[in-house]
């Protein structure tokens, strides 16, 4: 399989990174590749394919310590080859008989000695893209999943109805096969699955036509899925029972819907604080005026005192998202920005060069005092 690039060189960040420092870093990777920003781009789908699956394992502290202590075989077994560190086979050995075999006792029992025992479904992901303003309100919505659940005809067995399901000769039921190899150690058993019936102890003279043996199928779901008010792009909410079903009557896995938020063109999200900018004009900025300010849930209206500078953030407290399970809320800041007029013609730079004149140095104080500061340099 290709070599997967280290997940904090993906997001641009030093191991050991802060909550907050992983979160700043996949919000400016968003920025720069997601698909939204760049259609059609396949080598920026690409890299956020490769962003979202950095940010799923490093924003959650159970993943990202395993991911620290065993890389990439961490947190997928199967990665370098097969069981965990890339040592094949490995993860198929029997370690009560490891154990058994080292020390000569029987203290350990192996987890397959059942192959009939209830069994739970596995966990299964899908992904959704919501618009941001879905994320700040929260949004139910139905998502089609794929998952594998028993087969209706043999109801699991494997087997056609009505035909014959034998012990399986090789492993005599166990569904498990003992090995015996020679090791620095000495001699060392292993337990291994049974090729002959997949580890189920159990053979089939007949297969079920509509699952082929297995006992399983893949069937289309409809989920509806509750996104909370308050999530966060590459968030991951997990649906309990909805993945998977289990096999001898276990309970079925979790379905884990990663979601993703589209960028707005008005608001920027920090964590549960938004940022928006707005552009005034030089005379709102000397004389003030009331502000009509866009918010997440619709507008406010804002007293800007007179002479604002151009730069100046103001704070509209509670206005921000939703905190999540929670009646809190962040806030919103404003940041405003004084646009300068181009294409003026000779009358009006005439009347500004007249108004510039009238005005003098004391009004202009950061200015002033900016040249005081200076004015042994410009002797030179």
């Amino acid at each position: 399989m290709a070599e997967k690039r280290d997940f904090y060189e993906v997001l641009g960040i030093q191991k050991g990174a802060s909550e907050d420092e992983i979160k700043k870093a996949y919000r400016a990777c968003v920025k720069k590749y997601h698909p939204d920003l760049h259609p059609d781009d396949k080598e920026c789908e690409e890299k956020m394919k490769e962003v979202n699956e950095a940010y799923e394992i490093l924003s959650d502290p159970d993943k990202k310590s395993k991911y620290d202590q065993f890389g990439h075989a961490g947190i997928d077994p199967s990665y370098g080859g097969g069981g965990y560190g890339g040592f094949s086979g490995f993860e198929d050995m029997d370690i009560g008989d490891i154990f058994g075999s080292m020390f000569g006792g029987s203290s350990f029992r192996s987890t397959r000695s059942n192959p009939n025992a209830p069994r739970r479904g596995q966990d299964i992901q899908t992904k959704v893209t919501i618009d941001f303003m879905d994320a700040c309100n929260g949004k139910s919505m139905d998502i089609r999943i794929n998952r594998s659940e028993e087969c209706p005809d043999c109801h699991g067995s494997g087997a056609r109805p009505g035909s014959k399901i034998s012990t399986c000769p090789d492993c005599g039921g166990s569904g498990m096969v003992q090995t015996t190899q020679r090791t620095i150690l000495g001699m060392m058993s292993s337990s291994r699955p049974c090729t002959r019936c997949g580890g189920k102890g159990k053979t089939v003279d007949e297969p079920c036509s509509k699952c082929r043996g297995s006992g399983r199928v893949s069937v289309a779901r409809t989920v509806s899925v509750k996104i909370p008010a308050g999530i966060d792009d590459g968030q991951t909410l997990q649906i309990r029972g909805q993945g998977n079903s289990g096999m001898n009557g276990g309970a079925p896995g979790d379905l884990h819907v990663l979601v993703s938020v589209r960028p707005d063109p008005v608001f920027e999200r920090d964590g549960y604080d938004i940022n928006t900018e707005i552009p005034i004009t030089y005379m709102q900025a000397v004389l003030g005026d009331e502000l009509t300010v866009p918010c997440i849930d619709g507008k406010v209206k804002y007293n800007m005192p007179e002479g604002t500078q151009s730069g100046t953030i103001f704070r509209l407290r509670g206005k921000g998202v939703q905190k999540l399970n929670r009646n809190e809320r962040g806030d919103q800041y404003v940041r405003v920005v004084v646009e300068v007029p181009r294409g003026l013609n000779k009358t009006q730079k005439d009347l500004l060069r007249k108004y510039e004149e009238s005005l003098g140095e004391s009004n202009y104080r950061n200015r002033k005092n900016f040249f005081d500061k200076i004015k042994d340099i410009l002797k030179n």
